[in-house]
């Protein structure tokens, strides 16, 4: 699913970039330029990366 239409990026990239080792807002910003144009997509990719992280956490939980 598109998240940004400005720089068509999907939530597979923002998940991608959180594999690749983005642990935040800005750091996926950063890396793919997310958020720069128009902004509207900041709620959705906010969100994305929350549950991302959460799902990393609890896989980091179960493999302790």
């Amino acid at each position: 699913m598109y998240v940004c239409l400005c720089r068509g990026i999907t939530d597979q990239d923002i998940k991608d970039a959180m594999q690749n080792g983005a642990q935040s807002f800005r750091e996926v910003r950063d890396m793919l330029d997310l958020g720069t144009c128009c902004g509207r997509c900041a709620p959705e990719a906010r969100a994305i990366i929350s549950e991302e992280l959460a799902e990393i956490a609890a896989r980091i939980s179960v493999a302790a």
